[in-house]
């Protein structure tokens, strides 16, 4: 079996998320058995909508709260009905918009508020109970109550104090008791006294074994129980991003990425290491050298992958760009905006479609709005994009840092020329300069100003010197490196021949 641990997921989630719904895919093809591990707790949502909006079977899915019940991974199924049989006979009136209800209970000051999974079913997720204006429950369902949480008032505010975890026929499996920061788990037949510890509790009940195989993908707050509690298991770490800090280094010393420190200082306890890329991977192994003086087993494997090329069915609109990415500050969209604006003075048709979602899409909006460009600087939310980046000409990235970019192999998979900087690693290494788009030097000292500039004289470049055909067939080239057929030999090759 194969175990990867992370923390959270969401709807807009990053990278690290995505890579591991690739993975899935891939280890399904392949038979290898595989677990997903989260440990985040998901208060606003059920964690199985967001896993299978993402691709993952519910039966990869472990959810480190659920893991000591007998409730499945499941959809919210509960309803109204269920929800209204539970109150016995006790006299109500029912209102509701949208995707919340409320029952009223004349005459106690007690009422309910409901939240549905959409605003058209009557599908439960979970119940908000108040008493004289103060709440003191909620309930969350998928087909059964699966926990609870109980609140108090501190402070003119609703105190949560105490979580109950329950098994299908609605027993106690667990709680989790809280005081400020400190946090309490209650078993039948243990106290556990750090959510670090009951993570440790969770993988020393897996009963792992040298046939197992533990990938993590997020250590923090984690890594150390699970290192403690693996047994005999194998151990692989990924690396997502860049892993140290090229200011704060020089001959003698490194600044390591904390995200990975603890994984390299654990190095004698890890199996191997996996980079997206073979240029982070000889420049990985290369500072294990020279500043730790050890060679562990660094294997390279893509942490996305592509079921096949894909081929325009009808001609490529004219003249278009598409970026793709969570609306994080850190992916710069709003260069992108400035620079299109700016590249459309040379080319009137000129259009960009923005798809994600994030905490920058109101400034984007904003800025949108500011720079009159919203005829043709649109922003298409989150979608399923794999008949999507065959229609554009080409991709555009503002990303100032990349592990991989699982959006750059879509994009080449799908034939784009890219325009992006040149920073580690993901644009280095699916960009080549001239030959499948332009690849935009860059340094710090470099203003915002100068980066729009660049972004738009590249876009102008492209659509007014460019090969457009040739520059196609080379991305299409490129992008059978990661067909999936390749990146399956890749990982068969780590979990069964990396010891």
């Amino acid at each position: 079996m194969i175990y990867n641990f992370n923390l959270g997921i969401g709807w807009a989630s990053s990278g690290v998320e995505y890579a591991q719904a690739y993975r899935a895919k891939v280890l399904r093809n392949i038979g290898q058995e595989a677990r997903f591990v989260f440990t985040d707790m998901f208060p606003r949502d059920n964690i199985q909508h967001m896993t299978e909006n993402m691709g993952f079977l519910d039966s990869e899915i472990l959810w480190l709260y659920s893991f000591f019940t007998d409730c499945a991974i499941a959809p919210v199924s509960y309803t109204l009905k269920q929800l209204e049989r539970s109150m016995g006979d006790r006299s109500f009136t029912f209102s509701r918009d949208g995707s919340v209800a409320k029952y009223v209970f004349s005459g106690t000051g007690n009422f309910y508020t409901v939240y549905m999974v959409d605003g058209v079913s009557d599908r439960v997720h979970r119940v908000e109970m108040v008493s004289n204006n103060c709440l003191v429950r909620k309930d969350y369902y998928t087909y059964c109550r699966i926990y609870s949480e109980y609140y108090g008032p501190l402070d003119n505010k609703a105190h949560l104090y105490q979580r109950r975890f329950f098994n299908e026929d609605g027993s106690v499996a667990y709680e989790e008791i809280t005081d400020g920061d400190a946090v309490m788990y209650q078993f039948p037949d243990k106290l556990i006294c750090s959510k670090e510890e009951l993570v440790g509790y969770m993988v020393s009940r897996l009963k792992l074994t040298s046939d197992d195989v533990v990938i993590i993908d997020r250590t923090t707050g984690i890594g150390q129980a699970i290192l403690q509690n693996v047994g005999p298991a194998r151990v692989g770490i990924v690396i997502h991003a860049d892993h140290f800090s090229e200011g704060s280094t020089d001959e003698d010393n490194i600044l390591w990425n904390n995200y990975y420190e603890y994984d390299f200082a654990q190095h004698r306890h890890i199996s191997f290491y996996v980079t997206a890329t073979d240029a982070q991977n000889r420049l990985l192994r290369k500072q294990f050298q020279q500043y730790m003086g050890i060679t562990p087993q660094v294997v390279t494997v893509p942490v996305g992958s592509l079921e096949s090329l894909r081929f325009p069915k009808k001609a490529r609109r004219k003249h278009s760009l598409i970026t793709a990415s969570r609306l994080a500050s850190e992916k710069h969209v709003d260069w992108l905006v400035e620079a299109v604006a700016a590249a459309r003075k040379e080319i009137p048709d000129l259009s960009l479609d923005i798809y994600g979602k994030g905490g920058e899409e109101m400034k984007l909006r904003e800025q949108i709005h500011r720079l009159g460009c919203g005829d043709y600087v649109r922003l298409q939310g989150q979608q399923k994009l794999d008949e999507v980046y065959q229609n554009y000409e080409a991709y555009l990235s503002g990303s100032t840092s990349e592990g991989f970019g699982l959006t750059l192999m879509e994009a080449i998979g799908a034939g784009l020329p890219i325009i992006g900087f040149d920073v580690r690693y993901g644009n280095q290494n699916f960009i080549e300069d001239g030959r499948n788009g332009y690849i935009i030097a860059v340094n710090d000292r470099m203003s915002k100003k100068e980066r729009v500039d660049r972004l738009a004289e590249c876009i102008v470049r492209l659509f007014t010197e460019a090969d457009m055909e040739e520059f196609h067939r080379n991305s299409y080239e490129k992008a059978k490196a990661y067909l999936a057929e390749e990146v399956e030999k890749r990982w068969h090759r780590t979990l069964n021949h990396v010891k």
